[in-house]
This record gives structure tokens, sequence and C-alpha cells, in this order.
């Protein structure tokens, strides 16, 4: 049986109770709030603020835009009580993680009631039916969903929809609601502005291939096929980044250059003259479908791009690695660490082209994390054998 929520109704006299379920989703996996109180516009926000830290939730059965309004009101009281600044760069950064995981359950304990067709039966609510579709597929029975989590969805819709301009392929890239949108566009900028290995240039008695591990919506796989390589390869364990990638393969007019392929990080069998794969830039565990794109759980996936890279290069081929050092200022990894990484790994460092971040983020003084942000510096670590 799939996890539930269940609630009492009571009629407009606020008598007959009568006992209510429905199918709970979470898409960071949270488990279902064990107690549910049904919440309207008369409710107070200290009221919903002191039930939804006691792990009480509401479903709100108001006007949407008062939902809209409670939400932010929660959110002004957890913002209240900020984290302390840390001893260390390390201390401060896990100490706003758990800030903000605490803020994110807090807020998660206003839902909504989508119906069997992705209804949101609410006043004033917009048709948010086209946007559960493409994050959750068809519709099996009335859900209820975090406030939260459905304005998150409903934004990522509208992206979806209009897309994001990628100056480097001089088109747009449109990014599926869990798959991390390419819009640090710094990165993206050094894949295509940086030297393509000999291997890649002359070529041999096939095709001039490129790996892209970790493809996400496509957008440096794109990159690599309009800069002139034969066949690329995009991988990707998601199954929501598949379907976004081939998406905007076949928008883009690639799909003959461009192959997607699931399950591993690397594809199941062949080399490369080049294999990029920009992870993750921090060694953290994430919790959310969205956060697999900054945050890399004990850097599993920084590692095994580099231990599998030696044997998956063409001769004079290369392995570019796009990565931050913000994991650097935050004391989270050493640079010696990651040269040590790459010597395990029987790899050299070919070159290397450096960029900063164009993101308002590194600008924010108010932000706790503000000192590293602004010291940050994005590299395409060029990498050959040994």
């Amino acid at each position: 049986m799939p996890p539930r929520i269940e609630w009492t109704e009571y009629d407009t006299t606020g008598t007959n109770p009568t006992e209510q379920y429905a199918r709970w989703h979470s898409e960071s996996g949270a488990a279902p709030p064990r107690r549910v109180v049904v919440a309207d516009d008369r409710t107070k926000a200290a009221t919903a603020y002191r039930l939804a830290c006691e792990g009480t939730a509401l479903l709100w059965r108001g006007d949407f835009h008062g939902a809209r309004q409670l939400l932010a009101a929660l959110a002004r009281r957890v913002d209240r009580k900020a984290p302390p600044p840390g001893r260390t760069p390390a201390d401060a950064f896990h100490l706003r993680r758990r800030a903000r995981g605490h803020r994110a359950r807090v807020l998660g304990m206003l839902l909504v009631l989508l119906d069997g067709e992705h209804t949101l039966a609410l006043r004033r609510a917009p048709d948010v039916r086209a946007a559960c579709r493409a994050a959750y597929g068809e519709p099996e029975g009335p859900t209820a969903v975090s406030l939260r989590e459905l304005l998150g969805v409903i934004g990522a819709h509208e992206w979806r929809v209009k897309g994001v301009a990628v100056p480097a392929i001089g088109a747009r890239i449109h990014p599926h609601y869990g798959v991390f949108s390419p819009v640090r566009g710094e990165y993206v900028d050094l894949v295509a502005r940086a030297p393509l290995p000999v291997a890649a240039v002359r070529g041999g008695p096939g095709p001039r291939t490129a790996f892209d591990l970790g493809t996400g919506t496509g957008v440096l796989a794109a990159v690599l096929a309009r800069r002139g390589l034969d066949r690329v390869v995009a991988t990707d364990i998601n199954p929501r980044a598949l379907a976004c990638a081939r998406e905007n393969v076949q928008r883009l007019g690639l799909a003959r250059q461009v192959e997607i392929e699931g399950e591993g990080l690397y594809p199941a069998t062949g080399r490369a003259a080049l294999v990029v794969c920009n992870p993750p830039w921090l060694p953290a565990r994430p919790t959310s479908a969205v956060e697999q794109g900054v945050y890399d759980a004990g850097g599993a996936m920084l590692s095994g791009f580099l231990t599998g890279l030696a044997e998956r290069l063409e001769p004079g081929g290369e392995g570019w690695l796009v990565l931050s050092d913000l994991a650097e200022h935050l004391q989270l990894r050493s640079r010696g660490a990651l040269l040590a990484a790459f010597d395990a790994a029987g790899l050299r460092v070919a070159g290397r082209l450096d960029t900063v971040p164009r993101h308002p983020r590194a600008a924010d003084r108010a932000d706790p994390l503000h000192a590293a942000r602004a010291a940050e510096v994005t590299s395409l670590w060029r990498l050959a054998h040994r």
C-alpha cells in the first residue's frame, strides 16, 4: 500500500466527523505526517507555526492565496532564529544545512490536496494539472503534497515551457522538474572554449567520440555536438534527466549525434577521445532530487569519474572535470586531496581553465557563506594519462 495521510473532516456545523485519507507524495522522501488537522483562512500563523514545529501537518482548505500568505508567515518565523556563525567555514556550512533542513520540515507541514485529476480544489487556485503531470506523471487518485513542493513544481514547469537561454549553443535548454537547470552559465562556457584534445581533433578510423557523464538536461552533450564531435554518448542515473536530455537533444536537432544512455556513470562499453564530467560540487548528502545536482554524498560521483577515466580514454584523449573550489573554501575538501585523487587514478593535469561565478549570491554579503562564495573559482581540469 502506498503511504497515505489520514485526517478528520467536519460538516459546516462543526459536527458529524468523517475520516478521510489520501495518498502521500514527497519528492524529498519525507515520511507522511502522523497527525493532520484541517486549516483554513481562520487559522492564525502563530497556531500554525506551533503545530508545524510539533510535527502536526495542516491540510489547507481555504483560499489559495491565503495558503501562500500563511507559508510566507511560517517562513518569517523560522528565519527569525538564524543559525550561529560557526567556528570554522565547515561548521558554518553544516549549521546552515541543519537550519535549512529544519526550515524545510516546518514549511513542509502545510499541505494541499490534489484530486484524481491533479486539480487543486481551492478558491482562486491556478490550474496546476499540466505542471503536476509533468512532474508526477498521470494521477493515481487524491494525493496530498506540501504547498512548498507544489509551488516548486509550478515554477519548474514555467522554466520547462520557457527554457533557459544558453549562448554557447545559441539556443534554449528546457529543464524538467527534478533536473538541475543550467542557470549558471560559466561552467557551460568553459566546455565551449576549452581546446579539444588531439584525439578529438584528428580522429581515428571510427567516429570522434565523447562521453558526457551525468548529463542532466543534456546541455554539455549539446555543446560537444555543436563543437563537431561525431558521436556523443550522454549518461545519467536519474530517469527524469534521461527524459529531459532526450527531449532537448531532439528539440536541438542533435539526435543523430547524441545518444542518451542510462543506468551507470560510464557508458556500458567503449572508449572516448573526450570524457566530460560536471559532478555536484559539494561533498554532502542531498535531501531531495533537485539537490542531487549540488550535493554529492562522500564525493562518490567525483571518485567514480576519476577511477574509471584512464581505462576509458583513447590514446591522446582527455577527461574534462568541471569543478568549483567552493568545497575547498568551506573546508569540506582540500586541494591536496583532489590532486592526490588525480594521481591515484593514474592521471596528470594537462591544463586548466578558470572562471569566476556570475550569480547574485556571490555578491550577497548577508549570506553566511559569503566569504567562501566570493572567493569561489570554477575550473575545467584537463586530465590525461600520466
